[in-house]
């Protein structure tokens, strides 16, 4: 991305966000991106880094291990491994065995569901390959500690042998000599020690010459004396010389072994860059986290569509001191490029112009920002920023014509993939002067198609803004009773300045207010009156619509109890229906079992009766009902007394009788030749051809 100025991201304080990535860092590699972060325009470029992060912040999020534990910064060891002839010693080995193991378990971490679930992370490893034989090497010719084995080589193992056996042989002579010499009185306190590698006796220096042997030294004191025994010299130069041959036959096989990896030495370095980049992706996890950092929707062309955008150095900032931090919520298209920000001194003008540019330049530099998950962030080529007093010493300039300068520069180079930030345009002179040309200067930032925020006090621009095609109004709100800003955006509308209403709660006096209204143009005050009362207006309608949003959720919510109420209602209705179902199918049960009883013994009966025209008159008394005439039963007797029948239409609400059972309810729903008839607590199912219409009997309960 191009800047301007130079300084542009450090104003827009990118230099704070890259310090706080920078700590999160633990390897070079890490720490140097991070410092060097680069600000990119390239869509796929920044949309794989947007989702390795989001992917990473999903691992931390979730709990889940990544290796990534290497932090050692072994690039010269690297870099020396790669030069012919070069030697490594044990513990660059153990270094370098941890490198490769460290990479060997990201390799394995990343398993074929893995590479699927977290395919940008994969990306990082997706042109090298692990190569397990170095870990195997290493470990054939060195143990644990780094030091070589005895079996690294058949001389090695003869030479550390034969030493064994010298040491042994001097060990158990020097204690020989030392007994002896205790026993004459000639040692000192310490009885041996080593010099040059050699082994020595200490002996009193009264007694030095009574000792036969090479004198090596003497203490500071001069009272002890350090000589190797006579009888011990053969011994000590085998052992001396055993030494050596161990030493040289070692650097022979450690640079034997640094000769045949060095052809992994790129390699090598690859590992080494491939966990410094999971640190990277890592840290930007770890920062975006912090900062409620999230993945928005990326397009490839100049747009901002931004919903609960924060400041994230502010938000951190707030967080910290357990503050609100109020979002911004804007969208910048073709339709509205330029945004005028207008509103009293201290209301968060410049906070959020910054707040847009750092979430921009954050985004390109592929980190997550703090953004509600469905705002849609574009890429920009270019970026231009003008906040503050940028007079300069050096060039001669004032204020305003260090202004003009900047301004010159964004009407030459803007284009339709320019993002800019003007704070107080066609300030540092004369309001009508300045205000001209800072209208002059934002109708050629459009006609360019550049996208931009400016913020101003001048009301030519508010008024400009508002009938000029692409740019729009917007207004930090403000509150005039206790004369505090809300920090607030409010888009769409032009804001007050609150001059006289500051003025009066502060307490100047008031023929002072009254004489500075009457220099006023009489338009331009009921302008800015009129503006004042319509943001108070819209902070009030703000209010109500928030009232309206909570009676509505309350509503919703006595909406689902309702519901969860006429829901265990029907349930229940349902159980008492199976269960009036299940007792007549009992019944039946009872019936067809009593019947069966029945016709068992009939049976029996033919087989032992004579006459069997009895047993046939049995059976056909069981089987057939005899004509008899129709006798109204009790219950048909009580129902008369009470309902008398009207044969009416049946519609819903009509009080019904059944004509089998004389049951008497209510008809609650007609389904084409059914009816649903709620007899007590139960509904029932019945054809319409089995009901007649009843009414009560007048003086019936």
């Amino acid at each position: 991305m191009r800047l301007y100025p130079e300084s542009a991201a450090n104003q827009l304080e990118f230099d704070k966000v890259k310090a706080l990535l920078a700590n999160h860092c633990k390897t070079v590699y890490a720490k140097e991106k991070a410092e060097h972060l680069r600000i990119h325009t390239k869509k796929e470029y920044i949309e794989l880094e947007l989702r390795q992060t989001h992917e990473y912040k999903l691992l931390q999020q979730q709990g889940m291990y990544f290796p990534g534990d290497f932090t050692l910064n072994i690039q010269k060891d690297l870099k020396l491994l790669g030069i012919p002839g070069a030697l490594l010693i044990g513990e660059q080995w153990m270094h370098i065995r941890r490198l490769s193991e460290t990479a060997g378990s990201i390799f394995r971490w990343f398993d074929a569901e893995r590479r699927q679930a977290y395919s940008a992370l994969s990306k990082v490893i997706e042109d090298t390959y692990y190569e397990k034989v170095i870990v195997e090497i290493i470990d054939e010719i060195l143990d644990e500690g780094g030091n070589v084995k005895d079996n690294a080589s058949e001389d090695l193992a003869r030479i550390r042998m034969a030493l064994y056996k010298r040491r042994n042989d001097l060990r158990r002579m020097f204690e020989k000599v030392v007994a002896k010499l205790n026993k004459a009185g000639y040692s000192a306190e310490i009885d041996e020690g080593f010099s040059n590698g050699r082994r020595v006796v200490a002996v009193f220096a009264e007694h030095k010459r009574h000792v036969k042997g090479i004198l090596h030294g003497e203490s500071d004191s001069r009272k002890t004396a350090f000589i190797e025994p006579e009888e011990t010299i053969p011994l000590n130069n085998e052992v001396f010389s055993l030494e050596n041959d161990e030493s040289r036959e070692v650097q022979r096989i450690l640079r034997a072994l640094t000769a045949k990896l060095s052809v992994y030495a790129p390699l090598l370095k690859g590992y080494l860059d491939i966990i410094g980049e999971y640190d990277f992706i890592k840290a930007k996890a770890k920062l975006a986290l912090d900062m409620n950092g999230q993945l928005p929707n990326l397009l490839d062309k100049a747009h901002l569509e931004l919903k609960d955008a924060y400041h994230p150095l502010l938000y951190l900032y707030n967080k910290a001191s357990q503050k609100p931090t109020i979002p911004v919520t804007l969208t910048l298209d073709e339709k509205s490029r330029i945004l005028v920000i207008s509103g009293p001194n201290a209301g968060g003008k410049t906070v959020t112009m910054k707040t847009i540019g750092l979430n921009q330049v954050m985004l390109q530099s592929g980190l997550l920002v703090p953004v509600h998950p469905t705002s849609q962030m574009g890429i920009f080529r270019q970026l231009f920023i003008h906040i503050g007093d940028t007079q300069s010493i050096e060039f001669e300039l004032s204020t305003y014509s260090s202004h003009l300068q900047h301004m010159k520069h964004f009407i030459e180079v803007a284009n339709g993939k320019t993002l800019f930030f003007i704070d107080e345009l066609g300030s540092g002179s004369d309001p009508n002067l300045g205000g001209s040309f800072a209208e002059v200067i934002m109708e050629e930032l459009g006609r360019r198609h550049a996208f931009g925020i400016v913020t101003t006090h001048y009301l030519n621009l508010k008024v400009m803004a508002n009938r000029t095609q692409g740019i729009i109004n917007g207004a930090m709100q403000f509150d005039e009773v206790h004369l505090q800003p809300m920090y607030k955006l409010i888009v769409g509308k032009p804001g007050s300045s609150y001059t006289f209403a500051i003025a009066e709660r502060i307490g100047l006096p008031q023929h002072l207010i009254s004489r500075a209204r009457k220099l006023v143009d009489e338009d331009h005050f009921k302008l800015d009156k009129l503006l004042n009362r319509t943001e108070q207006d819209l902070q009030q309608l703000d209010i109500d619509k928030k009232e309206l949003h909570k009676l509505l959720r309350e509503n919703e919510k006595l909406k689902k109890e309702m519901q969860t109420v006429m829901d265990k209602e029907r349930h229940r209705q349902q159980i008492e229906t199976q269960k009036h179902q299940n007792q007549i199918t009992e019944d039946r049960l009872a019936y067809m079992k009593d019947m069966e009883r029945k016709l068992k013994q009939i049976v029996l009966d033919w087989k032992k009766a004579d006459d069997k025209n009895t047993v046939v008159q049995n059976l056909q008394t069981l089987l057939f009902k005899s004509k008899e005439k129709i006798v109204v039963n009790k219950l048909a007797k009580k129902v008369d007394t009470r309902f008398k029948e009207t044969k009416a239409e049946i519609t819903i609400g009509s009080l019904v009788k059944l004509k089998k059972n004389y049951q008497v309810g209510e008809v609650k729903e007609i389904r084409g030749k059914r009816a649903i008839v709620q007899i007590g607590v139960l509904p029932m199912n019945v054809e319409l051809d089995d009901l007649v219409t009843v009414e009560k009997i007048l003086g019936e309960g």
